[in-house]
């Protein structure tokens, strides 16, 4: 793909693009606040048991 093909495609993309809906917009940012709060939670395990598991003064 050239140049030329990239930017037609760029194009193309922001022609079909649209700012989203008050309800969309809400949707993305709660699905993204319960994936950081996964993630988060699931470090804060395996820190716990790294914590746990390490010995003492070590």
């Amino acid at each position: 793909m050239g140049f030329k093909e990239t930017l037609d495609s760029i194009a193309r993309v922001f022609k079909l693009s649209r700012k989203p809906r008050r309800q969309e917009l809400i949707l993305s940012i709660r699905i993204c606040l319960v994936g950081f709060g996964v993630v988060g939670f699931f470090g804060f395990v395996i820190q716990l048991i790294a914590t746990l598991l390490a010995p003492a003064g070590g």
